[in-house]
C-alpha cells in the first residue's frame, strides 16, 4: 500500500517547544481527476522550512499531510483532458500552488501555499504517489539524476526570484554577495551568478565552505564570524575597477545591513529571502542615504519556475547535493538528515530516494 511520511501530532504543541516525531502512514493510492496527473515519486528533498515545521515554527501546519515541498518522479496516470505525451515522462513538481505570473507577488495571497505539511493543499513530496495539476509539473532536465532533480525546485525558484527578479542581476559583470554559503538557496544563487557571467562573493562561518564555493566559481569569501567582515570584503576582495557590490542575496538577516551598507553601490539592492539569525534586523540611516533597496523575496511564481528550469537546462546546472539516503521508510536516516540540517553541517541539499527495494516491489 502507498506510504506517506508525516508528522506525529503532539497535543498542545507550542512554537519552539516541540519537535514533531516522524511516522510512515499507509494511505490509499490517489486517482487523478480532470486535468491532473499521478506522479510516482522517485526522490524528495529537505529544506529549512521542514526543520521549522518540525519545531512548530511555521504557520498553518497540517500533520496529516505529507512532508517536503521538493520532489521529482514519473507520471504514471493521467486524468481527463491531460496531454497523452505526459504519460511516463519524468517530471519535477512545482513546490507551491496559487501564484501564476505576477512579479510583485501572488495574485491572491490567500490562495498561495507552499507544499508539504500545510493547510490548503494535499501536496507533499515525501510520499510514494503525489497528485498534481498537469500545469504544475515541468519535464525533468535530462542532464540531472533524480536525486539532483529533487534538489532543485524550492531552492532554485527562491534563488532565481531573489537574484533575477528582485536584485535585477540578469547578465555579466556585476558583483554579488551571497551570504551563508552551504545552504541550498545560497549555492543555487552561486551557480546562477557564475552562469550569468557575474562575480560571486560569499560569506560563511566555515572557511572550508568558502574554499568549496571558490572551487565552484566564487571570486572569494569572508567569515561572517570575523569583526567588520564587510570592510574586509571591500578592501581585499572586490576588484579595483569595480570596488563595490551591486547586490546582496541574503538568507540570514542579522548584521547584513550594517556590514554591507558601505560596500553596496548607491542604489544597490539587498534581496532577502530569509532571516535565520532572528526575526528582526536593524535598518540604518547610512543605507537610506545610499538609496539602498531592501527587497523581501519568497519563493516565486509559476512563470519564474519555468524560466529557472529553462536556465538550468540551457547551462546544464547541477544542484549541489550534500547527502542522500535511500528509503522513504528509513526513519532513522531521515531523522539523521534533519540532525545534519539543524547542526548546519550540510553543503548542499539533503535528499531522500523514495524507493525501498522491497517496498517498491509491493506497490
Amino acid at each position: 500500500m502507498p506510504r506517506s511520511l508525516q508528522l506525529v501530532d503532539v497535543e498542545g504543541a507550542k512554537p519552539g517547544k516541540v519537535y514533531y516525531p516522524l511516522q510512515i502512514k499507509q494511505v490509499p493510492k490517489p486517482t487523478p481527476g480532470p486535468d491532473e496527473v499521478l506522479v510516482r515519486m522517485t526522490a524528495a528533498a529537505l529544506n529549512h522550512r521542514d526543520l521549522f515545521i518540525r519545531q512548530h515554527l511555521y504557520p498553518n501546519i497540517d500533520t496529516a499531510k505529507p512532508l517536503l515541498a521538493d520532489g521529482c518522479g514519473v507520471v504514471v496516470e493521467l486524468g481527463a483532458g491531460v496531454a497523452p505525451s505526459l504519460l511516463h515522462q519524468s517530471v519535477i513538481l512545482t513546490p507551491s500552488r496559487g501564484w501564476d505570473r505576477d512579479p510583485q507577488g501572488p495574485e491572491d495571497p490567500s490562495r498561495f501555499v507552499i507544499c508539504g505539511s500545510q493547510q490548503g493543499t494535499d501536496a507533499g513530496c515525501a510520499a510514494d504517489y503525489v497528485l498534481a495539476p498537469a500545469t504544475e509539473v515541468e519535464p525533468m532536465p535530462a542532464h540531472l539524476s533524480p536525486v539532483e532533480a529533487a534538489a532543485l525546485p524550492l531552492v532554485g525558484l527562491t534563488g532565481w526570484r531573489a537574484l533575477v527578479t528582485k536584485a535585477g542581476i540578469d547578465g555579466p559583470g556585476k558583483n554579488v554577495l551571497i551570504t551563508g554559503i552551504g545552504g541550498g538557496v545560497a549555492l543555487q544563487v552561486l551557480q546562477f551568478v557564475v552562469a550569468l557571467g557575474s562575480n560571486a562573493y560569499v560569506t560563511s562561518g566555515d572557511q572550508a565552505k568558502i574554499e568549496r564555493a571558490v572551487a565552484m566559481g566564487a571570486r572569494g569569501g569572508v567569515l561572517y564570524t570575523a569583526p567588520r567582515w564587510g570592510s574586509t570584503l571591500k578592501k581585499t576582495l572586490l576588484p579595483r575597477d569595480r570596488p563595490w557590490l551591486d547586490a546582496v542575496v541574503d538568507g540570514a538577516g542579522g548584521s547584513v545591513v550594517q556590514e554591507t551598507a558601505a560596500v553596496l553601490r548607491h542604489g544597490g539592492v539587498i534581496a532577502q529571502y530569509g532571516m535565520t539569525v532572528g526575526p528582526k534586523m536593524e535598518w540604518l540611516m547610512k543605507a537610506v542615504l545610499a538609496n539602498i533597496d531592501l527587497r523581501g523575496s519568497t519563493m516565486g511564481s509559476r512563470r519564474e519556475f519555468r524560466d529557472m528550469v529553462a536556465f538550468v537546462n540551457e547551462h546544464r546546472i547541477k544542484p549541489v547535493v550534500s547527502q542522500s539516503i535511500r528509503g522513504l521508510g528509513n526513519l532513522e536516516q531521515i531523522n539523521g538528515l534533519f540532525d545534519v540540517m539543524a547542526a548546519g553541517r550540510q553543503f548542499g541539499k539533503l535528499v531522500i530516494e523514495i524507493d525501498d527495494e522491497a517496498e517498491a516491489a509491493k506497490l
